[in-house]
């Protein structure tokens, strides 16, 4: 075999190539067009009486996400059913950077968080005072801080935000 004959077969190859891929694009632009309702030269596609084939409304598997309400301060109604009482209800708020920081009862804390897809709520490590205060009041203030550094998934349930996490559900009311 010359070399010249090798280059004329890797021409070949290289020609065989670019033919399938044309034509396997114009597979697919077929495949679209008719996905779409159109067939042959860009005709709607008709039905027997002459009247055009409408497109179907097909509604998506996901619902709209919705946004998390950032710059919103948030008070605690409830963790597992258990309503938090008293004046000093745990709070926070996250702001447009993503910082969170609230108070929980006893103490003040800072974290960053993130609202991330799907309506799921990333909360980091948390910086806390270390205010001493009444044994019941700094369990309520951990079952709180838990929850909210634990947080999974979030949602909007009337005009409360609730947050589920690995350690029960947290339900907040917006504060003024």
């Amino acid at each position: 075999m010359h070399a010249r004959d090798g280059g004329q077969t890797m021409r070949a190859i290289w020609i065989a190539a670019l033919a399938c891929a044309v034509a396997a694009g114009a597979t697919t632009a077929a495949t679209d067009a008719q996905a779409q309702g159109v067939t042959g030269f860009g005709k709607a596609n008709r039905r027997p009486g002459g009247e055009e084939k409408q497109p179907q409304y097909i509604p998506s598997a996901k619902p709209t996400e919705k946004i998390f309400p950032l710059d919103a301060t948030w008070t605690a109604v409830s963790l597992n059913g258990k309503p938090f009482g008293g004046g000093d209800r745990p709070s926070f708020i996250i702001d447009k950077q993503y910082r969170a920081r609230g108070y929980g009862g006893c103490n003040t804390f800072a974290a960053t968080a993130f609202p991330l897809r799907e309506q799921h709520l990333a909360v980091g490590p948390l910086a806390i005072t270390k205010k001493s205060c009444d044994k019941g009041l700094v369990a309520s203030e951990q079952a709180f801080l838990s929850a909210l550094r634990t947080a999974g998934t979030w949602d909007l349930v009337g005009s409360q935000l609730v947050i589920k996490s690995q350690n029960g559900e947290l339900r907040l009311e917006r504060s003024l």
